[in-house]
């Protein structure tokens, strides 16, 4: 069962929760945009740039059916699969804040995968393809952050 699965809250809402929140942990320049695919909210914080990008559900898959035989509402579907979506980016956000706040780890271990470097690519952009070749590997080399396809 995934978080907040069967929340009402609106995506819109929790990127406005989420705003809110980064301000007051001293963000600045936070923004947010609604991709084709994907919902961006963009922030500086403690002199770093970060993007979290959150894939968006835009096609039905399931049955056409409910089990009492009524036709599936697709529409509201996609809209509840989004809606919880919001409130998941708003929680990891929130956990990794706290999680600085409380000192359990430091803002690179907490925020590293979105901090966005100067050509535009977050660190988890940047290493995700040498990662993948490593385990598929099994060999342990020295993963160089330098490194982009």
């Amino acid at each position: 069962m995934a978080f907040a699965e069967g929340t009402t809250v609106e995506l819109e809402t929790s990127v406005s929760q989420i705003v809110t929140m980064v301000r007051r942990a001293g963000g600045e320049r936070v923004g947010q945009f609604h991709d084709n695919d994907k919902y961006h909210v963009w922030f500086t914080l403690d002199e770093r740039q970060m993007r979290f990008s959150v894939p968006l559900v835009l096609e039905y898959s399931g049955p056409s059916r409910s089990g009492n035989g009524r036709a599936i509402d697709q529409r509201k579907w996609i809209d509840q699969r989004n809606r919880q979506k919001g409130r998941a980016l708003m929680l990891v956000i929130k956990a990794k804040l706290e999680s600085v706040g409380s000192g359990v780890e430091t803002f690179e271990q907490a925020f590293l995968a979105n901090i966005v470097m100067a050509d535009g690519k977050t660190v988890y952009e940047r290493i995700q393809e040498p990662l993948a070749i490593e385990y598929a590997g099994g060999v342990p080399d020295t993963l160089l952050i330098g490194q982009s396809s």
